[in-house]
């Protein structure tokens, strides 16, 4: 496991970050700020949660849906939504961007040190582990970089 893909994706987030106000509401509801705060506030609170999990807890319950959408390598359009916590604020600024996306860097380079069953309770997905944390993160991320290019091609 490698977060090198990961901060591939998050230097294409970094690039559209000038494009934060562009929307086209035939591709998503919401702008490509949106996608990239979203994002961030995943990948932050995907580590936070592993950082202070107890891995005793851990459960191998990964379910049927995660193993397929891993396996296929993509997160199908408009089928979830996203919970609370990581729900972009109505008004997005650059500088949270910004901020987020250093955040995001940092978290993930503390993701090596933690133990192999600190774990996140997704969903749909069931416990997601360290093991499959860079899958999981890779997949949502360049999941909205799909979007926000898509966003930005269709203008």
């Amino acid at each position: 496991m490698s977060s090198k893909k990961l901060h591939v994706l998050i230097d294409s987030l970094e690039n559209h970050i000038n494009q934060y106000e562009v929307a086209n509401s035939k591709i998503s509801k919401a702008s490509v700020g949106w996608h990239i705060d979203h994002s961030c506030k995943v990948i932050n609170q995907v580590v936070i949660t592993l950082q202070s999990s107890d891995p005793t807890l851990y459960k191998n319950d990964f379910s049927f849906m995660g193993k397929l959408f891993f396996t296929l390598g993509f997160f199908p359009r408009g089928k979830a939504k996203a919970p609370k916590n990581v729900k972009p604020p109505e008004t997005i600024i650059k500088g949270d961007l910004v901020n987020q996306l250093q955040l995001a860097r940092t978290n993930i380079d503390t993701i090596p040190n933690l133990d192999k069953n600190a774990f996140f309770k997704h969903p749909f997905f069931g416990d997601v582990n360290k093991k499959r944390i860079y899958r999981f993160l890779e997949l949502h991320t360049h999941h909205h970089v799909k979007i926000i290019c898509d966003i930005l091609k269709k203008r």
